[in-house]
């Protein structure tokens, strides 16, 4: 047994409005910029629909993922190594851009310029790839809530392995939000497709990552991705992907697309697995058991041998005690509510889904039976083949048993905590029912539906983040001390990429502007000036002034900063007298001077 650690997400489905917050805020902190424009590391599809990049899921076509060869061993789907180097100059395998879409903007500088017509000028939309005039066909969420009509959505490639009947059928069935990551795989075939070997799964956390020094920009890793989630720019010449934003999660900060999400559907946390049995759980014959195969990878890190494995492979104590407190872990292995999309690709997946049971239950309210009642809800999720069947194809390579064990419990919570709200005497044949303590269906509960954030995101501190620390002796010049040479304040913000404790957020001491991908969900000090016009207390140099302590007096604006000051007492009609820099008299003005206009700020000019 070779323990590893991995950081892991859940996404309860159930929870997802389609919002896209995810995918706009990912897309502004990591792509937005050149070369990417058509680059979504987060996306949110309709299902049934085609997603993106279209029917990415139809293997048969793009070749992603892993196979079993004549012999029982695992090889690449898109072929050996001789066949992907015959290919390398031109692979036959890649989406291209129609499979994605032509990034566009428009001509808005033709509204400002257009003389004056007898007609509305307009801002036709211009491709960012060529500059030349293009027509808008498709885009990232073209085909959101069935947009671009039924045909298109009918080219889902799992429809095709559904019945016909059940295919007529399906638009009046349901619909359900994905959002999509990559998959942070365990056994990740865009890396063994790389002829560079750029791409890497990183030891300390099972982050996968490309190396944009060694990239060559081959191309072979989008092939090889069944998720088509590593993307080509075209102006380095580089492929990129999603980081799992490895500069927050170092420090123990979410995921921006997880700390933006309005629905609060995602879950992170740590889960500890037998490295030596990946390669075993990925080959196992038949594909509907695979997903069995990889949860008898994951490891009890509540087991004391697990636990003296982990220690002995250098794994954390704190990286342990978060895989014991991981939601992530409760949701996958506890209660088994957690299921892998598409695990037939065979690359062991570690962004789970819990499936929706919003279908289930819509379609009992809308035929007007009671959509909490357990008896109603397991029987609607037996005779509801539709929606079962297709969760099955996109979670557990088509096999409906644990798609409906997970529905169940689901339905089972749906019920009982029913029950407990109103008062009632929960029905004990429930949880018994789904297998489960009546104690667990609470916790689950909880943690579903009513979870505080800590709850939600148990991420430990990356081993890196202590040499992060020593980042910070670096933003300011070293003589930066009384009476020397770089006394005068540093004013600007270094936005590093990896987070330390002094730029996670801008602090009050600093001045500077926040990026995304810095931002830790606070709020900072002094963004908004004080309601009641009281400034706060000044220490230290502030502007041109010289250092000292002083207290400010009332301002109008609320503003109490000194600029142009020299020592000495200052007294103000409607203030307090200050000492130092912020005791300073008009325009910097030695000894004691009187501020005669009311209002004026006590301790420095506004």
């Amino acid at each position: 047994m070779r323990v590893m650690a991995q950081l892991a997400m859940v996404m309860n489905l159930d929870k997802c409005i389609g919002c896209h917050t995810c995918s706009v805020t990912c897309k502004q902190a990591w792509t937005n910029r050149g070369g990417t424009e058509y680059v979504w590391f987060n996306n949110v599809e309709t299902r049934p629909g085609q997603g993106y990049p279209r029917q990415y899921q139809d293997q048969e076509k793009w070749k992603g993922g892993w196979a079993l060869n004549k012999r029982g061993k695992l090889t690449l789907k898109s072929g050996s190594r001789m066949k992907r180097l015959l290919n390398i100059f031109a692979n036959p395998d890649l989406p291209t851009v129609e499979d994605y879409y032509e990034p566009w903007s428009y001509d808005y500088d033709n509204l400002l310029s257009s003389p004056p017509t007898d007609t509305t000028p307009v801002a036709r939309p211009k491709s960012l790839i060529t500059g030349e005039d293009t027509k808008v066909t498709w885009g990232a969420n073209w085909d959101d809530d069935l947009g671009s009509g039924p045909e298109q959505v009918g080219k889902d490639p799992l429809l095709g392995k559904l019945e016909d009947k059940v295919k007529l059928e399906f638009e009046e069935t349901f619909m359900f939000y994905l959002p999509r990551i990559c998959e942070h795989c365990l056994n990740p075939s865009c890396a063994a497709s790389c002829p560079s070997g750029a791409i890497y799964k990183r030891a300390e956390d099972g982050i996968v990552l490309v190396d944009q020094d060694k990239c060559r920009g081959w191309r072979q890793c989008i092939t090889g991705c069944p998720y088509k989630k590593i993307y080509f720019n075209h102006k380095t010449g580089k492929a990129e992907k999603c980081t799992f934003c490895y500069p927050r999660v170092e420090v123990g900060i979410p995921t921006v697309c997880s700390e933006t999400c309005v629905g609060r559907l995602r879950y992170i946390g740590v889960m500890l697995y037998d490295a030596d049995a990946v390669l075993e759980a990925a080959s196992v014959t038949d594909t509907k058991d695979l997903y069995p195969s990889q949860l008898g990878v994951f490891l009890n890190p509540h087991d004391p041998r697990v636990i003296a494995e982990a220690e002995r492979a250098g794994i954390s104590p704190d990286w342990i005690q978060a895989a014991q407190d991981s939601p992530v872990y409760k949701l996958i292995v506890d209660y088994q509510i957690a299921l892998p999309l598409h695990p037939e690709y065979r690359t062991m997946p570690m962004v789970w889904y819990v499936p929706p049971l919003s279908p289930v239950v819509d379609v009992l309210s809308e035929t007007g039976h009671d959509a909490e009642d357990v008896g109603n809800l397991f029987g609607a999720i037996d005779a509801l083949r539709i929606p079962v069947e297709y969760l099955a194809e996109l979670f557990t390579a088509g096999e409906i048993g644990p798609v409906r064990a997970s529905l169940q419990r689901l339905a089972a919570m749906r019920s009982f905590m029913r029950s407990v709200n109103l008062g009632m005497e929960p029905d004990p044949s429930i949880a018994p029912s789904v297998r489960l303590e009546p104690e667990e269906i609470e916790a689950m509960y909880r943690l579903l539906a009513i979870a505080k954030y800590e709850h939600r995101y148990v991420i430990p501190q990356g081993a890196t983040s202590k040499a992060h620390e020593l980042d910070s002796l670096a933003t300011g010049c070293s003589l930066d001390t009384d009476g020397g040479p770089g006394m005068t304040a540093f004013d600007q913000m270094v936005e590093k990429f990896s987070l330390t404790d002094t730029n996670a957020a801008a602090p009050e001491e600093k001045s500077g502007r926040i990026n995304l991908l810095n931002w830790d969900g606070k709020s900072t000090s002094g963004l908004l000036p004080s309601a009641n016009g009281n400034g706060a207390a000044g220490n230290g140099s502030a502007g041109d002034g010289s250092a000292g302590d002083g207290s400010a007096g009332n301002s109008s604006t609320g503003n109490s900063s000194t600029r142009n000051g020299s020592a000495g007492n200052g007294h103000a009609v409607n203030g307090a007298a200050g000492n130092g820099a912020n005791g300073s008299g008009v325009d910097g003005a030695a000894g004691d001077e009187l501020a005669d206009t009311a209002g004026s700020a006590t301790g420095g000019r506004q």
